[in-house]
């Protein structure tokens, strides 16, 4: 057992915290409620970041997305992902700092 909450909290959390703040935070694919991994698109950034491993080991937020001059869309990459990932949870959010609000939340 580890000590990370389930995914659906974390989720959960991060939504309250963003909406709270006055931004926007929606779910736009649900996963896997207790291990799924965590894809956050970052709406004003135009980019997403994913709950991963850093070159330390430790827990980190990866950055990702479509490749550029791909000419694919954050919209496309997710759907692309989830084809791949049924289990993927992607939850975009509309909100100033936005890399800390997912940071602070679910690497916690």
């Amino acid at each position: 057992m580890t000590g990370r909450l389930p995914t659906h909290l974390t989720v959960a959390a991060l939504l309250q915290r963003v909406n709270n703040a006055g931004g926007i935070a929606v779910v736009r694919a649900r996963g896997d409620a207790d291990a799924g991994a965590i894809l956050v698109l970052l709406e004003r950034e135009e980019h997403c970041l994913e709950r991963g491993f850093g070159p330390d080991g430790g827990e980190s937020l990866i950055p990702g997305g479509p490749k550029p001059g791909s000419g694919e869309s954050l919209d496309d990459y997710w759907r692309r992902r989830r084809q791949r990932d049924p289990d993927l949870w992607v939850v975009a959010l509309d909100v100033a700092e936005a890399q800390r609000f997912a940071a602070e939340t679910i690497l916690s």
